[in-house]
């Protein structure tokens, strides 16, 4: 996976971010940053997102005192038997008052953190709607919640009855756990769940929609970048492996193709994408090359970074892997007579990976003309512009075919840099 320039740390990231604790959102950043192995294991962490959406009603006010919970966490990693369960323990907190409220402070923050999380959020979920593996992991959540009898010792500590014979009960409840390892593995189940639920809440709030993970070619409806503020939603459907994408400069095409990019992306992860309806095949390597810039510290100049992509990318699909690649203005790195040779090379040369999908924009317009182009073995899209007055008016909308306009004379013009400089 080369996926670097869909910016997921970054932009994507926070559109799923409700994380209330930085264990959760490491693994929100690693479920985001990990590929899944098959297409099996796409659909079941789908039917665990559509789980969290389901109960959302319940569960959509998700909050806790982060204070609270760091602070219990860091109680629970540090205990050990013989600072907090030595020898008549009921004696030493009788006689003496530092060590009574040190340990009454830790096992209520214990209490009412576990009450809550119980009775407000894991507690109520209806577990019907989630598939069986993750029923028994919410169920090992509850159960573990449970055995603190929160609800019993919560009403102690309300009528202010909570003392020593009751710490006692909880400092034995929490020794048994960290013996069986219960406590670590509880910690470890519900770091997920919070970031199982966080993401669920961003696919949720934003609408997204999870695809079909099916077939060999993509099909988009309403797809559109998230991060945009006013998105223009368009729609495609791939019906050969090799796209062509023109455009004007200024078009959209960079932000179109990441748009298509994390969509496919997202979907091949188990996530929820933005558009209005998707299928989406599983594609075991992802590549997308949109930002592309020389690369001093390897001495990689723009051109060859672009030719050792391409050759990472055919190399894997070689070996039969499903792949999925973008590549933004191909080629743009080198002079227009070796890019139109060998960009016509490389669009002729990936029509034999039929179990991959390719995307390619390119101003090189000549390459319309191609025989693979004109019998239709290569797809055209193109993103609208109209001219108005000399002036290009741009409406990211995508058509299929391909346009020759180009505007950079237009735009010259229209600084005046033709009369500046006569």
């Amino acid at each position: 996976m080369d996926v670097k320039d869909l910016n997921l740390t970054t932009d994507i990231t926070r559109l799923f971010d409700f994380t209330l604790n930085d264990e959760a959102r490491a693994a929100l950043k690693k479920m985001l940053a990990t590929p899944l192995p098959d297409a099996e294991s796409v659909i079941a962490r789908q039917h665990i997102f559509k789980g969290f959406i389901a109960n959302m009603p319940k569960i959509q006010a998700y909050s806790y005192s982060k204070i609270d919970f760091r602070e219990v966490e860091h109680f629970l990693a540090g205990y050990s038997d013989k600072h907090f369960l030595p020898k008549r323990l009921k004696m030493k907190l009788f006689f003496s008052k530092a060590k009574y409220h040190r340990f009454r402070g830790h096992c209520i923050q214990v209490i009412l953190l576990y009450h809550r999380l119980y009775t407000q959020y894991t507690g109520i979920l209806n577990a019907e709607h989630f598939p069986e593996g993750y029923k028994k992991e919410l169920g090992f959540i509850n159960n573990y919640l449970q055995s603190f009898r929160t609800e019993y010792y919560e009403n102690l500590v309300r009528n202010g009855s909570f003392g020593i014979r009751e710490i006692v009960e909880i400092i034995r409840i929490i020794s048994a756990k960290k013996k069986s390892m219960e406590t670590d593995a509880f910690r470890e189940k519900y770091t997920l769940f919070e970031a199982y639920l966080s993401a669920a809440m961003g696919m949720h709030r934003y609408g997204f929609v999870f695809p079909k993970i099916e077939g060999t070619g993509i099909a988009l409806h309403d797809f559109y970048h998230p991060v945009l503020t006013h998105p223009v939603k368009n729609s495609f459907e791939a019906t050969t492996n090799v796209i062509l994408l023109t455009g004007p400069n200024m078009s959209g095409k960079s932000t179109l193709l990441k748009a298509i990019s994390l969509c496919v992306y997202l979907g091949n992860i188990g996530f929820a994408v933005p558009a209005g309806a998707a299928r989406i095949p599983f594609y075991s390597d992802i590549s997308a090359y949109i930002n592309l810039n020389d690369d001093l510290q390897s001495g990689y100049s723009h051109f060859m970074g672009e030719v050792m992509n391409l050759k990472k990318v055919v190399t894997q699909s070689n070996t039969g892997t499903p792949c999925f690649a973008v590549f933004d203005e191909l080629f743009r790195g080198t002079n227009i007579d070796d890019a139109l040779d060998i960009s016509t090379t490389t669009l002729n040369g990936l029509l034999k990976f039929k179990n991959a999908l390719f995307f390619i924009s390119s101003h090189l317009h000549q390459l319309t003309e191609t025989e693979a182009v004109k019998n239709g073995s290569i797809a055209c899209y193109y993103l609208d512009c109209t001219v108005e007055g000399n002036i290009p008016k741009f409406n990211y909308t995508l058509k299929p075919g391909y346009t020759h306009l180009r505007v950079g004379r237009l735009l010259f013009e229209k600084e005046g840099l033709t009369h500046m400089l006569k």
